[in-house]
């Protein structure tokens, strides 16, 4: 690791030791109304109202636990059930809904362990770091300035301007062990918020299934989507000009002999006919499964797709071997939907692809320098993507402030099932 990213990466931890003091202190007066809102329940119905409102809270403080434990490579996915029909706030299904989730009770469990574990690990790495910059710029400055037996330092005393300035290293070397310590102590918080925040086996098996339950219909939606494309542009194209052609054929033959000028122009049109349909075909046979695809592989497939933008697009890929069919169709169309965006709605001049493949993982980055402001809502085939993805287990997120630039990155669980067989690297 370069010397300025673990500089970057320490300071960005001490800043987030600085944000988990105050946060560590919340869980407390969080922890008391969970308790209170509890023992309000039999009381006039007070825990009807006050237990979900809590409750509430109480989520919103763990989400940002989990997304701050992200940040350090600790992921804790959500364990919640989803809300039944017709739960209302206020109402006994929704406080029901509530109390039997155990997932309420291991966020309210996390929250004085997660306070105590914070707001030790948090002073620890704050302290390190203070003690070193009290080295490097108090001590000495306070020394020269005849300030006389200030005290003891953990090292060597301090009591004359000599020893003083000699804490200077000492601070220095405190104070890069203090930076470099900063993100483990950060993560040790995370994986203590793993072990209450994260979801149980059970309910992993829950969640999992109600995953596969939306993806599953999702995936029968687009495929069926998808048959009535094929059906449409096969009515609407080539089996029209099939069927004209088959009547300007049979026209043909009637007038051979009579008129065979005539006869001659109607061959000429049908063969510009089947000429049309066999294009018509092919284009839609690239719909279905590109030829280049499945002659070059992924890589191959989106440098061609780079090469036929009316932008210049840069093609980096670190693909040693072959995917599964439908996975590299998978991405193939992902990386094909996002580049049409770039294209069509974002304004960009150039546009950018990274294939990579890390462990059982394809990962996909598409980026443009257009103006920004995508949105999966607006109906920029953002939500095809991520429909797509989705049956395979992948997963899509998307950065694109207003100016620019847009980001899509595209994550799909898949292994390499051939190793690749000619070498193709660089960039388009």
């Amino acid at each position: 690791m370069d010397s300025r990213d673990w500089i970057r990466d320490g300071l960005h931890a001490v800043a987030g030791a600085a944000l988990a003091v105050p946060l560590a202190i919340v869980n407390i007066p969080l922890f008391v109304l969970f308790v209170v809102s509890l023992v309000l329940t039999p009381v006039l119905g007070l825990g009807l109202v006050l237990l979900p409102l809590v409750t509430m809270l109480i989520r919103a403080r763990a989400d940002l636990a989990r997304r701050l434990a992200a940040g350090y490579r600790v992921a804790i996915a959500r364990p919640y059930r989803p809300r039944p029909e017709r739960a209302v706030p206020g109402g006994i299904r929704h406080y029901r809904w509530l109390v039997t989730d155990p997932a309420t009770w291991r966020d309210a469990a996390w929250l004085l362990p997660g306070a105590i574990a914070g707001l030790a690990l948090a002073l620890v790495s704050l302290g390190i770091v203070a003690y070193g910059v009290e080295g490097i710029l108090l001590i000495p400055l306070w020394v020269s300035l005849g300030v006389d037996g200030y005290g003891y330092g953990v090292i060597w005393p301090i009591d004359t301007i000599g020893e003083g300035f000699l804490s200077l290293p000492q601070g220095a070397a405190i104070l890069a062990i203090g930076v470099a310590a900063a993100p483990h102590l950060r993560q040790a918080e995370a994986y203590t918020a793993r072990l209450f925040l994260a979801p149980t086996r059970a309910a992993e098996l829950s969640l999992r299934v109600s995953q596969l339950t939306v993806t599953r219909a999702d995936t029968v939606d687009a495929q069926a989507a998808e048959l009535r494309r094929i059906e449409r542009d096969l009515h609407d194209g080539a089996q029209a000009r099939l069927v004209s052609l088959g009547m300007t054929i049979g026209l043909a033959e009637e007038i051979i002999d009579a008129d065979p000028a005539t006869a001659r122009k109607l061959l000429a049109e049908a063969r510009e006919n089947s000429t049309t349909a066999l294009h018509e075909l092919r284009h839609l046979v690239r719909g279905i499964h590109p030829p280049v695809l499945a002659e070059r592989g992924l890589e191959g497939a989106v440098r061609a797709l780079a090469m036929a933008l009316p932008i210049p697009a840069a093609v980096t890929a670190a693909l040693p071997g072959r995917l599964d069919t439908p996975v590299e169709s998978a991405a193939y169309f992902a990386v094909a939907e996002a580049l049409a965006n770039a294209t069509r709605h974002s304004g960009a001049g150039n546009a950018a692809v990274e294939l990579w493949h890390t462990g059982d993982l394809l990962l996909l980055r598409v980026s443009d320098d257009g103006r920004g402001g995508a949105d999966p809502d607006r109906g920029t085939g953002l939500r095809g993507i991520e429909r797509r993805l989705a049956a395979f287990d992948g997963t899509m997120s998307l950065s694109s402030p207003l100016g620019g630039p847009t980001v899509v990155t595209m994550e799909l669980p898949c292994a390499l099932s051939s190793p690749r067989t000619s070498p193709s690297s660089g960039t388009v």
